[in-house]
């Protein structure tokens, strides 16, 4: 069984998977303030087509190299919002 590792480490391609073991999707993005060491929450992405799905952090039971796993199966992702990027200030 592989160590848990820091939201800090998470990488965009990491495999998300459910609660059940299912794969969900792939992280897009980890979502927070490295300043304060706040961890927000994910963006994933869950099908070629699919919009980014934003999963919050209250959700992710475990990070592992290379794995995030939910605490919630398929058909919960598939009710989240969609992640819609902040815009940047100009």
């Amino acid at each position: 069984m592989a160590d848990p590792v820091s939201w800090f480490g998470i990488e965009r391609g990491w495999e998300v998977v459910g609660g059940d073991g299912g794969k969900l999707g792939t992280v897009e993005e980890a979502l927070g303030d490295p300043e304060r060491d706040i961890f927000d929450g994910l963006s994933i992405a869950t099908g070629l087509l699919g919009k980014p799905r934003y999963v919050p952090a209250e959700l992710v039971r475990e990070i592992v190299e290379g794995t995030v796993r939910l605490s919630i199966g398929q058909d919960e992702l598939g009710r989240l919002e969609e992640y819609d990027e902040p815009r940047a200030d100009v």
